[in-house]
């Protein structure tokens, strides 16, 4: 029997990376896919080229106060309200905001795919603690948390991804643990429980690989309100005042807002434009990861 086993499985095992080639190949096919995939290259494209563009420190004093987009030639989408240049304040943002983003979306799958596979996998006590866990952190409204987390740590960049960290995972982490109880007692497990894998084995190569669709999607969408928690935060004067970022240039814009609305709206605009294409890219991995695609 054991022998059978492993011969279905090496037999099948060439398939899976076939399927997900395919899957690969379907999601830049999605349109969804590719225009979310191309706004955020260009996103990506001005966070990497700020210090070649605009080397100097963003937040000094360039010009005169509240120049209008394309009145000089040198700061083509003018000045705020202290005379810097919201193009360089633009480009350098979107380091800081994608920074944030990436580095709180990792530490709340990291959490979330822990807590989810120790609660699923071995259930008892671990998932009592995890239930117990989640929901205390759920009662509690995440922005809310992550708003009183940096009131009390001081606002910077390490605090505010911490922060929205710590309060993004539990809805992750459920949506891991109904994945690996529904993994648990599959045939999958069940073969390799009968080859005498370790629970190790089994959950780093039989649970965690199946559990990465629903965490790749769920974690485009997280990055994407990772960057407006941050931004609202910084508009509620809780950004870091020693960086540039999106969310603080809104917050200092709208001072201005009836009189100089360009401060205040092109940050706004950098934002709306990053969060339409992390969720048109994860719009894309729900449909090609969907199981009823491959049928």
């Amino acid at each position: 029997m054991p022998a059978e086993v492993a011969g279905e499985s090496d037999a099948g095992a060439p398939a899976l990376p076939r399927r997900r080639r395919g899957a690969w190949h379907r999601l830049w096919s999605s349109p969804s896919a590719l225009a979310g995939g191309v706004l955020l290259l260009v996103v990506l494209a001005a966070a990497a080229s700020a210090g070649w563009l605009y080397p100097g420190d963003p937040l000094d004093m360039a010009t005169e106060p509240l120049l209008w987009p394309g009145h000089d030639r040198a700061f083509p989408l003018g000045s705020d309200m202290l005379g810097r240049d919201i193009a360089a304040g633009l480009f350098h943002g979107a380091r800081t905001s994608l920074l944030i983003a990436a580095v709180s979306t990792a530490l709340a799958v990291a959490l979330g795919v822990a807590g989810g596979i120790a609660a699923g996998f071995y259930g008892g006590r671990a998932d009592r603690v995890f239930g117990a866990l989640t929901t205390f952190f759920q009662t509690i409204p995440s922005f809310l948390f992550a708003l009183a987390i940096v009131a009390i740590a001081q606002p910077s960049v390490a605090s505010i991804a911490l922060a929205i960290g710590i309060t993004s995972w539990p809805a992750l982490a459920r949506l891991v643990r109904a994945e690996v109880l529904r993994l648990r007692h599959g045939d999958m497990v069940l073969a390799s429980e009968a080859l005498g894998a370790s629970n190790v084995r089994i959950i780093v190569h039989d649970i965690l690989p199946n559990t990465l669709t629903p965490v790749l999607v769920s974690a485009s969408l997280m990055v994407a309100t990772a960057i407006l928690t941050e931004s609202s935060l910084a508009f509620l004067g809780l950004g870091d005042p020693n960086v540039a970022s999106w969310g603080n240039m809104v917050g200092a814009g709208r001072e201005v807002l009836r009189t100089d609305w360009y401060a205040c709206v092109l940050p706004g605009v950098a934002i709306g434009i990053t969060v339409l294409a992390l969720n048109l890219i994860g719009d894309g991995l729900a449909a090609v990861f969907d199981p009823r695609e491959g049928r």
